[in-house]
């Protein structure tokens, strides 16, 4: 998901960067006004978080542009404490406001609601330092893209809807691969220790997917 965050404070944009990135998003940060619309009108936008108070442009207007073309989810960041002023942006169309100062967990959860609100789906999902989309079929590991086989994203979309749960090897074969899959069980062993390797810190001592012995294995949810 690409997000655009606008702010004139430079602290405030590197810090949402950061943090959004670590989330497995692309985020596109602007100082103005005047950046957030060329950025706006040039690239694929999802979610924007915009600052209501700018140098050159104020976030009220550049909202009211956005909405004259786009319904594209807006978070609006304020200093304003006025109740006038929170409401005059909901009116032009943000779907939410923040007060300053924010905490980043608070951002992302309010994220969150204004996507499944939307109607568009919140689809990566964290699981510890591993960002998921299942839909898009891309994997996160502290902002690093990571590359799986057809086979290990079946895996791991039956360990994610799985998790806590301790799956023995022909469950784990049905459920990712049918019944008519042609191969032993222990072929599940080689796909499990690849994806551990690209996974885990250590793939001698997961924290993801744990070997239940004389069982099978278990996804564990960390963070």
């Amino acid at each position: 998901m690409n997000v655009l965050t606008v702010d004139d404070e430079a602290k405030i944009r590197e810090a949402v960067s950061d943090y959004l990135t670590h989330k497995g998003m692309t985020v596109l940060t602007a100082e103005n006004g005047r950046q957030a619309l060329g950025i706006f009108s040039m690239k694929q936008v999802d979610f924007i978080i915009l600052d209501l108070m700018l140098p050159d442009i104020t976030g009220e207007e550049i909202c009211r542009r956005i909405r004259e073309s786009s319904s594209v989810p807006i978070i609006m960041l304020t200093a304003k404490s006025q109740e006038e002023d929170m409401l005059r942006g909901l009116d032009l169309g943000a779907d939410d406001y923040i007060k300053k100062p924010f905490s980043l967990k608070e951002l992302y959860a309010r994220m969150q609601t204004v996507l499944r609100r939307s109607g568009r789906p919140s689809v990566m999902q964290s699981y510890g330092e591993l960002c998921v989309d299942m839909q898009e079929k891309k994997l996160h590991k502290n902002g690093d893209e990571i590359q799986l086989t057809a086979s290990e994203w079946k895996l791991l979309d039956v360990f994610l809807k799985n998790a806590g749960r301790v799956l023995s090897r022909e469950q784990l074969i049905e459920m990712a691969f049918g019944l008519d899959f042609d191969s032993y069980d222990r072929a599940i062993d080689t796909h499990i220790k690849n994806l551990r390797r690209k996974i885990e810190n250590d793939p001698h001592f997961p924290e993801y997917i744990k070997t239940v012995h004389g069982m099978g294995y278990r996804f564990e949810v960390s963070g």
